[in-house]
């Protein structure tokens, strides 16, 4: 069992994931979160690390805010798309790119950061939470971790509803496509994660909570996307649409 590197699907990813109505609600959802949990960190310029992140969307958006970021990511495509972001960016960003996979981050060279991002990592990763585990030895005690995983039971309930019940009835296993996460996980199994590190969760919000239950066709001419996002904004982190989420966003704090 293998992590996965998207250096060869680094193109069909950002078709996919990025510029998508799927992707503008997990941005929205997420900068929501990390917008009303950044305060607990204080008014200052912060040290980032984005573990994982990819194309470094929130990266820029944090470096944008002033803050000091290093962006990590197994995927020297991904990087480099990365890249051309930041130069094109009208005012000087603070990032500094890292080819390498998570577990080889140490804070030995890179030291400790006030935040640390993971977003659609962990589903991809075949010892998920000891590679967790380790990425945490470079959070600053009282720093925020922001952590967004793919959701195991919205996946399964996702293929119930669509009839797909051979699929669920081999784990998963069947009709498999290049895009669809190795291991997902399900809320429970993330928070006794934090359970055991002893961090406390402010925050937890479903990501889709609406938008994957749609039927073709089915959203009214009056709204528009940028009605749908504020539906799932607003049920984002209601108790009984929350687990219906493709992916879950958790931010914890290190004691």
């Amino acid at each position: 069992m293998q992590d996965k590197n998207f250096d060869t699907l680094a193109g069909k990813f950002a078709k996919n994931i990025y510029g998508t109505l799927k992707g503008d609600i997990r941005a929205a959802v997420l900068w929501r979160d990390l917008e009303e949990m950044l305060p607990r960190l204080g008014e200052r310029k912060l040290r980032v690390l984005d573990a994982g992140g990819g194309f470094g969307f929130f990266s820029q958006k944090l470096a944008a805010l002033g803050h000091s970021v290093v962006l990590c990511d197994i995927s020297a495509e991904m990087l480099a798309e990365a890249k051309r972001h930041i130069a094109l960016s009208p005012t000087p960003l603070d990032i500094q790119c890292i080819h390498a996979p998570i577990q080889d981050l140490s804070r030995d060279a890179l030291g400790e950061f006030d935040l640390v991002l993971c977003h659609a990592v962990v589903e991809w990763l075949a010892d998920a939470k000891g590679t967790m585990t380790s990425l945490l030895t470079l959070l600053k005690p009282g720093g925020l971790f922001s952590l967004m995983f793919y959701n195991r039971d919205a996946m399964c309930f996702h293929s119930l509803i669509a009839g797909n019940f051979g699929y669920v009835q081999s784990g998963f296993k069947a009709k498999r496509v290049k895009l669809s996460p190795n291991f997902p996980v399900t809320v429970p199994e993330v928070e006794a994660w934090c359970h055991d590190w002893q961090m406390d969760i402010h925050c937890r919000s479903g990501v889709r909570v609406i938008h994957d239950y749609l039927k073709k066709g089915s959203l009214s001419t009056e709204y528009s996307d940028a009605g749908l996002i504020e539906m799932e904004l607003k049920y984002s982190r209601e108790p009984a649409f929350l687990r219906l989420g493709r992916y879950v966003h958790f931010v914890a704090q290190k004691p």
